[in-house]
């Protein structure tokens, strides 16, 4: 029979797991060599139980590199199962098997055992994005043309990189004969080796105060409370049957038909306190191009994020425990051999954007039910990745271009933004003109395509960058097909684009997903980010915040009168009058 605690003392408990996986966290950027953990957070880091049930995260780190930890040990138990080994103290595994847990492979976990009194007691994790895996091409993101899971880099399946506390020095070596820049990322392999050993250490303290018992009740606890939290969600929605389609753009430069405007369609059955999505509709997985979608990993990671922050915000419900509990009321299903159930060795390394695209469609499918908690379509985002070499050996440089979201009820869309389940921080352009051959020419918002709504949807930026020395882009992203939606009302927002500007003046369009491709010294790239939906009807907007658009230079005059119904004087002011008039004739 489990024990009980006095709840006083599970929120100590609860708190003190939480700045576990906080101080790991902070300390993993701390001792991180690339920007992509150090400044844009993309990593995870977490304690789970024996078992891999999620206890806590960083509240720093992005949703899918926390959330997929589970998938991580279930991942790892299940390869050593199969293989006979077992786990040790002083034991660290590596993993990023993409049908084993991982997100892709270029998210690599690093799994260091916790016993107590000689018995597993739990896990601590880290994860992070790597900046190379030893693929075809350089760099771990823009990796858009590879035809099989082998093409996509190193694959590690519960590989033990210390034995019983010994370093295994053969896969530290295979490590930096096979990856471009050993150096840095090596490095910031072992800092995650070293941040989940922190959190081994803090946990194992906190075990040795309260004793595992103690500690089992507590958590115990907490994750019944995060599974009635996300219960009473669920079933203040009416039961029914809530469905919508969206489309993802492929691979538009393709001659074939079914590597492109590919669609994403999600069915939420709600039952009581249940919730089942479905996802069959979907397109078909794609045999040679590595956009489709691990299930777990990536698919469960969008569905469970996008109905957590919209059923459970945090400015409604404040602080609730970020554990397992939160999604035991929701089932996934995937047809097997579509994109976000793809079979072995199908490529997924660029997973990325179709999933945001899933999480997007998972909002509008939603939205009918609760129309207050969504916002209208999101402007998807896009990752590029540079690459070259000098004197000092290659460079890679990863940068992820940000979206926007739409608009929401009673607030204009953010702007400018990682969305959903992404939440990464942009790089400095200080941090990138002192380490790599890059200018950053501009970084601003676009203007005058914005989704125009009772509240406007948010603004992308553009974003322009200048070799100074020959070398590379590679380039995956979605979002210049089909515009994100309107809704309640509100019109569509803008697609993205991409242009290639050459060195001599030459300029062209470029499609969403770019391999490798070679660049000369002066080129530029320049990317244009999509701008969110608008919610609700444009012409019930605020004259003011109209006119504090046009300050802005976000729209014009123009733009003023033909979406919204306002009339500005001199570029200054409404005239109320006409306004008034204008609106009543629409």
């Amino acid at each position: 029979m489990q024990t009980r605690i006095d709840p006083f003392l599970a929120a100590v408990i609860h708190g003190a797991l939480e700045n576990i996986a906080i101080e790991m966290g902070h300390k993993l950027m701390r001792m991180s060599y690339s920007s992509i953990i150090r400044e844009s957070e993309d990593f995870g880091t977490a304690l789970t139980d024996a078992t891999g049930r999620q206890l806590c995260e960083c509240t720093m780190s992005t949703p899918l590199q926390s959330g997929p930890i589970p998938g991580y040990i279930e991942g790892v138990l299940r390869e050593l199962a199969g293989r006979g080994d077992t786990i040790r103290p002083g034991d660290v595994f590596m993993h990023n098997d993409a049908y084993g847990g991982a997100s892709h492979g270029p998210d690599v976990g690093f799994i260091v055992p916790i016993f107590y009194r000689n018995v597993l007691a739990g896990f601590s994790v880290t994860t992070a994005h790597h900046l190379d895996i030893g693929a075809l091409t350089p760099g771990s993101c823009g990796i858009v043309d590879a035809v099989d899971c082998y093409a996509e880099g190193l694959q590690f399946k519960a590989v033990r990189v210390y034995d019983a506390g010994r370093k295994v020095e053969p896969v530290w070596q295979i490590l930096r004969s096979n990856i471009r820049i050993a150096d840095l990322v090596v490095g910031d392999m072992e800092a995650q080796v070293a941040a989940a050993r922190i959190g081994a250490d803090r946990y194992s303290a906190l075990l040795d105060q309260y004793g595992l018992e103690t500690v089992t009740g507590a958590y115990e606890d907490l994750l019944d409370y995060s599974e009635k939290m996300m219960r009473s969600a669920i079933a203040a929605i009416p039961d029914g049957k809530y469905n919508a389609r969206t489309y993802i753009d492929g691979y538009l430069d393709s001659d074939d038909p079914a590597l492109k405007e590919l669609p994403i369609e999600v069915t939420l059955t709600v039952k009581g306190s249940d919730m089942h999505v479905d996802l069959t509709g979907t397109a078909p997985q794609t045999p040679n191009k590595p956009i489709n979608m691990p299930l777990v990993g990536t698919v469960d990671c969008a569905v469970w994020l996008t109905l957590r922050s919209i059923l459970l915000d945090s400015d409604s419900f404040g602080t609730i425990p970020q554990n397992s509990g939160l999604t035991r009321p929701i089932t996934i299903f995937a047809p097997k051999g579509c994109l976000a159930n793809p079979v072995f060795p199908a490529p997924v390394i660029a997973r990325f954007c179709p999933g945001n695209a899933l999480a997007d469609t998972v909002m509008k499918a939603i939205a009918p039910a609760v129309p207050q908690q969504v916002s209208a379509g999101i402007g998807n985002l896009r990752v590029m990745a540079f690459s070259g070499t000098t004197n000092a050996g290659p460079w890679v440089h990863m940068e992820i271009m940000e979206g926007a979201y739409g608009g929401r009820y009673g607030k204009d869309g953010m702007d400018a933004v990682d969305t959903l389940y992404a939440n990464t921080r942009n790089n400095p352009v200080e941090d990138i003109e002192s380490h790599l051959p890059l200018r950053v020419l501009n970084y601003e918002l676009r203007e005058k395509v914005a989704g125009p709504g009772q509240w406007r949807g948010g603004i992308g930026s553009i974003r322009s960058f200048e070799l100074l020395e020959d070398g590379a882009v590679s380039v995956e992203g979605d979002g210049q097909r089909f515009n994100p939606w309107g809704f309640a009302g509100g019109s569509d927002g803008s697609p993205a684009n991409v242009d290639l500007i050459r060195a001599n003046g030459k300029v062209e369009a470029l499609p969403s997903k770019i391999p490798y491709r070679q660049l000369k010294k002066g080129d530029r790239i320049t990317a244009y980010g999509p701008c969110g939906g608008g919610y609700g009807n444009p012409m019930l907007r605020s004259p003011q915040a109209v006119l504090d658009d046009v300050l802005d230079g976000l729209i014009d005059d123009q733009a003023a009168k033909s979406k919204y119904g306002v009339v500005i004087r001199d570029g200054t002011t409404v005239d109320n009058e006409a306004t008034e008039k204008l609106r009543a004739a629409s």
